[in-house]
Formats: C-alpha cells, sequence, structure tokens
C-alpha cells in the first residue's frame, strides 16, 4: 500500500509540476469526514486552463480564471458548474453541497466544499463529471477519509459514480 501511496505522490508531483500544456486530465478530490463537527470537508483540484475552457464552452467566451480580468460572474459560473457536476449521497439519501469558496496555487484551482450534519457515515455515493463533457480521458480521482478508514476511487467518463460502504 505503501508503495502505490508514493507512486501516486511521484506521479501528483510530475502532474502539478510539469508546464502548463498536459497530454491527460485528472482532478483530484479530497473528501475528509469530521465526526466532531458531522462535516464532509471536500477540496477538489482542477487544472484552471481546463475548468476554465469548460465554462469558456457552456457560458461565456469571455470568463477567465486566476487573472486581472476575472469577474465576480466568473466566480458565479464556476460554483454553478462545479454543483451541477459533484453530486453526492450519504447512507443513500442525496446531500446538499455548500460552496465555501476558492483559491489558486500556480496552475491548480483548490475549491472548498461542505456538507453539514453528518452524524454518522455507513456509506457514500460521489458522481464527479468536472470536466467530462470536455475531456472523454479525464479522470477525477476521490479520496475520502475517516477517523478509521481511508478510501479512494477512480472515475472517468463511462464510470463517473462510485460507492463506498463502511
Amino acid at each position: 500500500m505503501k508503495i502505490l501511496r508514493i507512486a501516486f505522490l511521484v506521479f501528483l508531483f510530475v502532474l502539478i509540476t510539469g508546464s502548463t500544456s498536459h497530454k491527460f486530465y485528472v482532478s483530484i478530490t479530497k473528501v475528509e469526514f469530521v465526526k466532531e463537527k458531522e462535516t464532509l470537508q471536500i477540496i477538489t483540484k482542477i487544472f484552471i486552463e481546463d475548468l476554465e475552457q469548460a465554462l469558456q464552452e457552456r457560458y461565456d467566451p469571455s470568463i477567465s480564471l486566476a487573472s486581472i480580468k476575472e469577474t465576480e460572474s466568473d466566480i458565479a459560473y464556476l460554483k454553478i458548474y462545479i454543483l451541477q457536476k459533484i453530486k453526492i449521497k450519504v447512507n443513500g439519501t442525496p446531500v446538499s453541497i455548500q460552496y465555501i469558496g476558492k483559491e489558486y496555487d500556480i496552475d491548480i484551482v483548490n475549491v472548498y466544499l461542505e456538507i453539514e450534519n453528518i452524524k454518522e457515515l455507513k456509506s457514500i455515493e460521489i458522481e464527479n463529471k468536472i470536466l467530462m463533457d470536455m475531456f472523454s480521458e479525464q479522470q477525477n480521482i476521490i479520496h475520502l477519509k475517516t477517523p478509521n478508514n481511508r478510501r479512494s476511487l477512480v472515475l472517468d467518463f463511462d464510470n463517473p459514480k462510485g460507492v463506498l460502504n463502511f
């Protein structure tokens, strides 16, 4: 398991530190169940260039992320897009995802989301279709951390949804 983690971290390092021009399409989403706060805290990491392209094609060609041209409207479209593309069921019940905010880190945007009032986590179903309407090769990697478990899913165009049971 440690070898797999190390290989993944090396892959991620190359992915993030490489040039902004890339030939693979991936996002990474970390979901953490914080039992004391009864929340699922979510961070999604997406390449800015790819997300910007999706927003431009879907909403408005003038959308600009992570630049001085970025507008409140651009941020609103980002929020709408993310909340349309990520759907979650906890213990078989659809839950409401709150958009907390975003921040840019070189060529990655970190999107922060939260789900409240999660008293226990028996199962989670995650659908993540971010950028799949743009790139058929898109993979969305999900890492879930609970007080007792760490699990992962790899979602793609053919399988954009996964379930983890505890």
